[in-house]
Parts: structure tokens; sequence; C-alpha cells
């Protein structure tokens, strides 16, 4: 049986524009298996689970489990727990002795849990078989090289990071892009690129603190520049604004993707929508 992500590359599915819209973060290690619904399906508590997802969606928060590469025994005995909490371009990090710790969090002030992330940048591969076999098949061994290769970034396995057909997905903090279809070369070369502040556009599916149709600007202007700076680039609707005061309007159409194709593995095909770029216009700089 054919798998949504070799159908969706069959069809040669164009992957910009494709990322979780997610304005901030939040992940919280926890060991063990996960289930589709990880957050009321691991050896987290359940109840605590429930209660975070609650938090989390008041507060406009995207909340994911994330565990190392490698095996993934629980043996249910007391451990300290890393979470990451992040929005567009900042990471603060916190260890607790209890996930249940979090739900004291504010999460409509999530720049004020924690302390400041200053590391390496970090990798997030979605290999959630639970949820998607395609995220097991081809996200646990992207994140195993990864975390045995040496290069640059912390790698974690996470829940659920969207576009299961995308599969190997994987979020990079700070700054938030998203990529798919990935191998251990390209996403090294992401990792490292973030280290210095840069983007890569091969495999990117866009920045999260964008909706889709800024995702789709963000893109098409540095894919028409070159500039790869993350922060050179801001994004008010689909409106792209550079550091050096230069500004472009870019055109988003929202259009079905045809043919029909399964979104995830034994899902029914659907035509999802997907972002196509029409035009892309220099805004003249008043005199």
């Amino acid at each position: 049986m054919s798998t949504c992500t070799a159908a969706s590359a069959e069809l040669g599915e164009p992957i910009a524009a494709t990322a979780a819209t997610a304005r901030t973060w939040l992940l919280v290690e926890q060991p063990g298996p996960w289930g589709a619904k990880a957050l009321r399906g691991s050896h987290l508590d359940p109840d605590v689970g429930r209660a975070l997802e609650k938090l989390a969606a008041e507060a406009d928060v995207r909340v994911g489990l994330i565990r190392r590469p490698g095996r993934h025994a629980d043996a249910h005995e007391p451990q300290r727990r890393r979470v990451y909490v992040a929005g567009a371009s900042w990471v603060r990090t916190a260890v607790v002795d209890d996930p249940g710790e979090l739900l004291g969090w504010d999460l409509t002030a999530p720049a004020e849990q924690g302390e400041p992330y200053e590391g390496e940048p970090l990798a997030f591969v979605c290999t959630n078989g639970k949820r998607d076999r395609c995220c097991a098949l081809y996200g646990r061994p992207l994140a195993t090289e990864l975390a045995a290769g040496g290069g640059p970034g912390q790698v974690w396995e996470t829940t659920h990071l969207g576009g299961h057909r995308f599969s190997p997905t994987m979020l990079v903090l700070p700054y938030g892009y998203a990529y798919g279809r990935l191998d251990p070369d390209l996403a090294g070369a992401v990792l490292a690129a973030a280290r210095d502040g840069r983007v890569v556009l091969d495999g990117c599916r866009g920045r999260s603190a964008y909706d889709r149709p800024g995702q789709a600007a963000d893109l098409a202007v540095r894919a028409l520049t070159g500039e790869d700076r993350v922060d050179a680039l801001t994004v008010e609707g689909t409106r792209v604004t550079h550091v050096d005061g230069r500004q472009w309007d870019v055109d988003v159409a929202q259009v079905a993707a045809e043919p029909p194709r399964p979104e995830s593995c034994g899902a029914a095909p659907v035509t999802p929508v997907r972002m196509e770029v029409t035009g892309v216009r220099a805004v003249s700089r008043r005199s």
C-alpha cells in the first residue's frame, strides 16, 4: 500500500507554505511510547495532559511532547523533564520535576516562563508512528542519524508537526521554520544555517509564526532576493519588509490542490488548500 508521503511526492506537491501556524510552541519531554493523541495517550498523567491541552488552547499555544532519539523505554520512575517554550525568535527553557508544574505557568505570557535558552539550534523531528506511519518510517531514521552524526544542533523527536505527507518533517528553533522531505545532509545544512541566523529554502515549509499566506510571502521574497538572514525580513499580512526599508506586496491565491490525495496514511483522498504566489510587487518608497 502506498504511503501518503509517496503519493504527495509522486504528484510533485509543493511544500512551501505548509507549516503549521504556531505563534508559540510548548514542548515537554515525555519518554516512553506515544499514542495518536499523545498528551492523553502516553505515560504522562492523562489528567495533566488534558489540563495542559486546555490551557494551551486557551492561550493559543501549540503543545507537543518530545523525547531523545533512540530506545523509548519508560521505567515509570520519577525523572526531571526538559521543557521548551518558544516564539518567533526566542526560546526559553526549564527543567521540572513533575509536568504538573506546568499547569501553574501563565501561557498568556510565555516569554516570561523559564530561563533564556542560548544553546545550539534545536531540531524537533516528528516520529509519532501512532499518528501516521510515515512519521515513524521516515522520521525516526532521520532523528537517529542526526543525533549520532555529531553535527550542529540538539536533536529531539516530537509528536506532531502537521503535514504527515511531507515526512520526514522537522521544526527548527529558534526562528520556527519547518521543513519536510529531508535527508540527513539537508537537515544538517539547515541546522548549520540556523546556528548562523540564516534560513535554507530547500525543503522549507515556512515560518510557523506566520499564517500560511504570510509563509508564502516570506518564502517568495527570499527566493526573489536571495536574502537568507532570518531577521532581515518581517511579514505583516502578505507585505514583506526588509531591514533596509525595501518592501514588497505579495499576491497569494488559495487554491485546491488537484488531484485529490490522502493527507495521512489510510485517510480518504482530499484536495487540500495550497498557497499559490501569483505576483510579487516592490512597494515604491516615499521620497
